[in-house]
């Protein structure tokens, strides 16, 4: 049963259309990642099912007795209640209760009024806070606050002291905390740390509501959602799957869209090529007929439409460093009585694509200070190799000078660029027209950080010290930004919680604390695993079993493997299945006179993308399976 329907749902701001006939359902339970550019109309289409904006045309129905809550931005802001208070307030009505039945003990203890209508009334609500969840409140709420990052020392902390960040983990939390049957999620991992994001992964993952999710965050909507909406050139397409299986799907359409296009264009080549002949030949009537049909074939034409603008750049040529290119030597880092690291020891190699990971407050941002000369370190020592040119991007965009336009914040770094260059450089980073003639302070955050990459991209720094540089991006802006980076020939230490971010381009990730430094190999994966495993290992350490409880635990895991094993053949054998399918639809696809005949191209490629759609969720279940087979087969000692 569907939670929300949306049909031909039309919005329009004076003469621009921002999207057209937009139809999608959210079913019960189900986890919807929800991309596009920026300023496509993602967060209006939000604002539309809440109500709070009028379609210009179109139909929003919402399922009987269905509770949507959306995400505030700015929620909690003049807020004089305390963190705590502030989260509890969602339970305002058991709160209440509760008071209201103490009030009804104390009335009956000190004999006032009548004592069986006293009774009555507090047996009733009695029944009532504990069906609503009285007896737990308090305690998801203290989960919930500990869960997104709150400290206990946080809980009694005014609201309007605390930083953006944790006002939109805070408002995030009580949007959870209320149980709606949708929630609206507009870029709910901004400003939480990994350890938050993971914890709300699985928070999410547990939901038995439904949500639609604006994110850019491409790990986070691989690992929560289980569909996608595109919105994209006034137009929302709905695919199956997470963000990454939406990209397979979408290549593989755009690319059977291209060919179609080509074979249609080839025929109107040839007509025209016909036509031209026919008259050559002075036989008009057949270059008349010709014509018309050449006219069908036109109006049948439909171009694949160009993808919206990305950034488009290359770091270029760097100079050489030497080997060594940065080492550190027990640095130490504490504000008064807030100690953010101790004794981190480490170093950089030419060529590294290093990570800074660790929990939000660390001190990650201050060690870059500390190494850019921004901050002293309390103790500790540092320096630089051979060569070494050192740039810095920082995440709150200070080295902007937010009096200046773009044009000038280039142009007076580079007086020897001519206009010309210098437009066509803001052009490959987006800013077309008399944007580059917009005050700084003006521009949206994306913009900002575009132009302070195109600043470190100019600067010819050989090492790149990166706080967030995908924070404010777009996912067609961070995929760019990746390509880039994978191109560039010097060395880089990246601070960011973008994990998909990690995965693609990082070579090592140094963790950090108070208790050093830990490196480890790879991406965020890698890291990940390596950590739960080291988890895994001093629990199996600290778990010694009974007799009897160890016997039937066994008996319970070898139930569990044949179950596994039979699920694994099944998988397997729908696979192959699916496998010969794909390949006689292939087959018939590339007959000519199948490709003569447009619908049946496009009934097989739908079949394709659905038995390929089949195929991944299948291979992703076998994995899943397999995975879960090795662990039975190891806790039950079997080779």
């Amino acid at each position: 049963m569907a939670v929300l329907s949306v049909q031909n749902l039309k919005m329009e701001f004076g003469e621009r259309v921002l999207f057209d006939s937009v139809n999608f359902e959210v079913g019960e339970r189900e986890k919807i990642g929800f991309i596009g550019s920026n300023a496509s109309g993602k967060t209006t289409l939000f604002k539309l099912i809440i109500g709070e904006l009028e379609p210009s045309d179109g139909e929003i129905f919402k399922g009987k007795n269905i509770n949507i809550g959306y995400l505030e931005q700015h929620a909690c802001a003049n807020s004089t209640k305390t963190v705590y208070d502030e989260a509890e307030s969602v339970f305002e009505s058991l709160a209440e209760a509760e008071r209201r039945i103490e009030e009804l003990s104390d009335m009956m203890n000190s004999g006032a009024g009548d004592i069986d209508s006293l009774i009555a009334q507090q047996q009733r609500l009695q029944a009532e806070f504990e069906n609503g969840g009285g007896l737990t409140y308090k305690s998801r709420t203290r989960s919930m606050l500990t869960g997104l990052g709150f400290a206990q020392e946080d809980f009694s902390l005014e609201c309007s002291k605390l930083s953006g960040g944790q006002r939109s983990k805070l408002a995030l939390g009580k949007l959870l905390l209320s149980e709606p049957d949708l929630i609206l999620l507009d870029e709910p991992t901004n400003h939480i740390d990994l350890l938050s994001l993971e914890w709300l992964e699985n928070f999410l993952k547990d939901f038995k509501g439904s949500a639609i999710i604006i994110s850019h965050d491409r790990y986070f909507l691989d690992n929560v959602t289980t569909k996608t909406m595109h919105l994209d050139h006034e137009r929302l397409t709905v695919w199956n799957g997470g963000y990454s299986r939406f990209l397979e799907q979408k290549t593989e359409r755009d690319e059977i869209e291209r060919r179609h296009y080509e074979r249609q264009m080839d025929e109107v080549h040839r007509l025209e090529g016909i036509i031209e002949q026919q008259k050559r030949w002075r036989h008009y009537i057949t270059a008349e007929s010709k014509q018309k049909m050449l006219d069908k074939k036109l109006a049948e034409v439909t171009a694949p439409q160009n993808e919206n603008k990305t950034l488009g750049f290359s770091f270029g040529e760097v100079s050489s460093t030497g080997n060594e290119v940065l080492n550190v030597f027990g640095l130490s880092k504490s504000f008064g009585e807030n100690h953010l690291f101790k004794g981190v020891e480490f170093g950089i190699r030419k060529g590294d694509r290093a990570f800074l990971l660790g929990a939000n407050g660390c001190g990650k941002t201050t060690l870059l200070k500390i190494l850019m000369g921004f901050e002293d370190a309390d103790s500790g020592t540092f320096g630089f190799g051979a060569g070494v040119k050192p740039g810095y991007f920082d995440q709150t965009l200070s080295s902007l000078d937010y009096s200046k336009t773009a044009i000038d914040e280039i142009w007076d770094a580079h007086r020897d660029f001519t206009e010309t260059r210098v437009r066509t450089l803001l052009g490959q980073f987006l800013f077309s027209g008399d944007d580059v003639y917009k005050r700084i302070e003006y521009l949206s955050g994306g913009e900002k950080a575009r132009l302070s990459i195109l600043k470190l991209m100019l600067s010819g720094a050989n090492f790149l010290l990166l706080d967030e540089p995908t924070n404010h991006l777009d996912i067609p802006s961070r995929e760019a930004l990746e390509e880039a980076l994978m191109q560039f020939g010097g060395t880089m230490l990246v601070v960011s919680h973008d994990r998909y971010f990690i995965n693609k381009l990082s070579s090592r990730v140094l963790c950090i604390g108070m208790q050093g430094t830990q490196a480890f190999d790879g991406g965020y994966d890698a890291y990940a695993e390596r950590l739960t495993a080291s988890v895994q290992v001093k629990v199996k350490t600290k778990t010694v079993g009974k007799g009897g409880e160890d016997y039937k635990r066994r008996k319970e895991q070898e139930s569990e493997l044949r179950k596994v094993t039979t699920a694994i053949k099944r998988s397997e054998e729908r696979i192959n299945d699916i496998d010969v399918e794909i390949t006689n639809a292939n087959e018939e696809l590339s007959r000519p006179e199948t490709s003569a005949d447009y619908e049946r191209v496009m009934e097989l490629t739908g079949l394709i993308d659905s038995l390929n759609s089949e195929q991944m969720q299948l291979m992703s279940e076998w994995e899943s399976l397999e995975n879960r087979k090795s662990e039975l087969e190891e806790l039950l000692g079997i080779e």
